[in-house]
């Protein structure tokens, strides 16, 4: 199978300093608090492993995950290596003062035949921006 390409990019305004915005996205332990039926564990640095759960109840998938960029408190850079999502989780955070932005992108390769790629991304897209973007507003309610 030949994969096919889909960006999703969502972002936020949070009324915090970039590095408590930073220090609280990137614990991993809290994302079930504002991502979707997910919940994740892992380390932190250039390297670290982590591994996701994504589903409701027994429904779903382990998204494994290997950080290959890691520059606190700016930017955050997963490949997802499991075979349901394989591509690449981007977390950005910018500001100063009191007030950051936070942006995540997801760069995936759908393990889908390119034939199927198009409508595939016609009908994801949506469902996975809407996703990305309720949950970054989870997130600023977090402050």
């Amino acid at each position: 199978m030949v994969g096919s390409a889909l960006e999703i990019v969502a972002r936020v305004t949070v009324p915090a300093d970039p590095e408590r915005v930073w220090r609280i996205a990137m614990d991993w332990s809290r994302q079930h608090e504002w991502i979707w039926a997910t919940r994740v564990s892992g380390g932190q640095g250039v390297g670290a492993t982590l591994t996701g759960w994504t589903g409701i109840g027994p429904v779903g998938f382990t998204d494994t995950m290997v950080i290959t960029e890691w520059d606190p408190p700016r930017r955050c850079v997963v490949r997802h290596t499991g075979w349901v999502v394989r591509g690449a989780g981007v977390f950005e955070v910018s500001g100063s003062g009191s007030q950051s932005e936070f942006r995540w992108a997801e760069e995936l390769d759908l393990p889908l035949p390119a034939a199927l790629g198009a409508l595939a991304g016609l009908l994801i897209r949506p469902v996975a921006g809407w996703g990305l973007r309720t949950s970054l507003r989870r997130f600023a309610r977090l402050f």
